[in-house]
C-alpha cells in the first residue's frame, strides 16, 4: 500500500495540472498536418526533426501568461496544489536551466523564468507547487529515450549524468520548497536508476513526494493511467491525472470539453474511492487558457467551495455494494455525505449499519428530516426528505452526522 506520509496530500483531493511548452505554439498542427492524438506529443507522432522543432523556441513569447491569475483561479476552483511541467518529453525546460541552453530564458525572446513566476505566485497565495519532470523521455537530447522508437543505440547513462540528474538538482535547490516531483513514462529506466533519482530527490528535499511514475515500484503514491479511475475503493494514497477535453497540451481544434456536471461527478467518484483528482489545463502559445475551459472550471469551483466540507479531508469510502442512482457518497470518521446529482424528492441510502444523529444541507446548515429503519429486505435504511424548494434542483450535498465511526455498511444478505 502506497503512503506519502504527508497529511496535506491525503486531504487535498483536488489539484491543478498545467501542461505548457513549445508544443502549445503548434496547437496540434505542423505544416498543415494535424495530429489526431494528444497535442503535447506532436513532435513524436509527426516525426518532427529536432532541428526544426527547436526553432519554435524563437517564437515563444507568452505575453498573456499571468502566474498570479492562474494561482488565484486555482484557489477559487478549490484546488489545493498545482503540478507544472518543468520539462516535458520535448526536452524544453520551462525554467532557467544552467545545464542546458534549451530553456525558456536562454532560447526564447520572452526571457522569463516561468517556473519562478509560478513559484512566487504559489508562495504568495499559499498554494503547494509540484513539478512534472520527464526523467526518461527527452526527444531533444540525443541520448534521451523516445517512446515508440528504437532506443538501442542510446547512451541513457550519459543523458542521466548530463541533463536529467543535474536538472532535478536545479529545480529542487533553486526554487524553494517543492511539494512533489511528478515523474512520467520511465520506459527502460532500471530499478537502480529509478532508485538513484528517488534518493536524489529525498537528499535535497526529504518532504518532497515522489510520484508513482518514477517507475519500478518506487513511488510514494499510485498514479493511475491517464483518465482512468479504479473501479473499487483503493487503499493507500493515489491520484487520477485527467484532462478536461481530449488533450493535455493546447490543441486549437479540440473543443470537446467535459461539462461541469461531468467533472463534479468524476471528482466525487475519485474522492469516494480515496484518491485525488489532478485536473489539467493547457495554455496556448501566448499563455492564455481557453475561455471555455475557464468557464467550465468556474462552475466546478462553485460546487467545490459550497461543499468543501464533503470533499477535503474525506476518507476512502468502505466498499459499498449498491449503485447510488441519485448521486454519490463521500465520508469522514463520523460523517457520511450524500452528493445529489439529479432531481429527487427523497434521498434513500440502503445497507446502513449505523445510527444517524442528524442530517443537514451543507450550503445552508439547514437540518433535514431523516428516518432510520429497516427496508422490506431487512437492511438498514436511511430516508431523508428533500425540502420542496430543492425538488427541482440537482448538484447539492447533504451531510449525515453519525454516532459511530466508519465503516457503516452491512454486508449484502443472501
Amino acid at each position: 500500500m502506497k503512503d506519502t506520509k504527508q497529511q496535506w496530500f491525503k486531504d487535498a483531493k483536488f489539484g491543478l495540472f498545467i501542461h505548457w511548452g513549445l508544443y502549445s505554439i503548434l496547437a496540434g498542427e505542423y505544416r498543415g498536418t494535424k495530429t489526431d492524438k494528444i497535442a503535447e506529443w506532436i513532435m513524436n507522432y509527426l516525426d518532427i526533426p529536432v532541428e526544426e522543432y527547436e526553432k519554435l523556441a524563437e517564437e515563444f513569447d507568452p505575453t498573456q501568461f499571468d502566474a498570479e491569475f492562474i494561482v488565484r483561479k486555482a484557489k477559487e476552483w478549490g484546488m489545493k496544489y498545482i503540478v507544472f511541467t518543468s520539462k516535458h518529453h520535448e526536452g524544453f525546460a520551462m525554467y532557467h536551466s544552467k545545464c542546458s541552453p534549451y530553456n525558456v530564458v536562454d532560447a526564447t525572446p520572452c526571457k522569463r523564468d516561468i517556473l519562478k513566476e509560478l513559484k512566487d505566485a504559489c508562495d504568495k497565495y499559499d498554494m503547494k507547487l509540484g513539478l512534472y519532470y520527464s526523467q526518461a523521455q527527452d526527444w531533444h537530447d540525443p541520448d534521451g529515450y523516445v517512446a515508440k522508437k528504437d532506443n538501442s543505440q542510446k547512451d541513457y547513462r550519459a543523458y542521466l549524468d548530463r541533463k536529467c540528474l543535474p536538472q532535478l538538482r536545479e529545480i529542487l535547490t533553486e526554487y524553494g520548497e517543492i511539494a512533489l516531483i511528478w515523474f512520467d513514462t520511465p520506459l527502460g529506466t532500471t530499478k537502480e536508476e529509478s532508485q538513484e533519482m528517488y534518493d536524489l530527490v529525498k537528499s535535497l528535499q526529504p518532504n518532497c513526494i515522489v510520484s508513482g511514475r518514477i517507475g519500478n515500484g518506487l513511488g510514494e503514491y499510485m498514479t493511475t493511467a491517464d483518465n482512468f479511475i479504479p473501479r473499487l475503493p483503493f487503499e493507500g494514497d493515489w491520484e487520477a491525472p485527467s484532462t478536461i477535453n481530449e488533450t493535455w497540451g493546447y490543441n486549437k481544434d479540440d473543443h470537446n470539453w467535459k461539462s461541469p456536471e461531468e467533472l463534479i461527478q468524476l471528482l466525487i467518484k475519485i474522492n469516494s474511492r480515496g484518491g485525488n483528482y489532478l485536473l489539467n489545463i493547457g495554455p496556448d502559445g501566448k499563455g492564455h487558457v481557453p475561455d471555455e475551459c475557464m468557464e467550465v472550471l468556474d462552475k466546478v469551483g462553485a460546487y467545490v467551495r459550497e461543499n468543501e466540507e464533503a470533499i477535503f479531508g474525506t476518507k476512502r469510502l468502505p466498499y459499498y455494494p449498491y449503485d447510488v442512482l441519485w448521486g454519490d457518497l463521500t465520508c469522514k470518521e463520523h460523517y457520511l455525505y450524500a452528493h445529489v446529482f439529479r432531481k429527487v424528492r427523497r434521498i434513500e441510502i440502503l445497507n446502513i449499519n449505523n445510527k444517524v444523529k442528524r442530517a443537514y444541507l451543507i450550503r445552508t446548515g439547514e437540518e433535514l428530516p431523516v428516518t432510520v429503519g429497516k427496508s422490506c429486505e431487512g437492511d438498514g435504511f436511511i430516508d431523508i426528505k428533500v425540502p420542496e424548494r430543492l425538488e427541482d434542483e440537482a448538484y447539492y450535498c447533504v451531510a449525515l452526522e453519525l454516532e459511530e465511526e466508519m465503516p457503516i455498511f452491512e454486508s449484502i444478505k443472501e
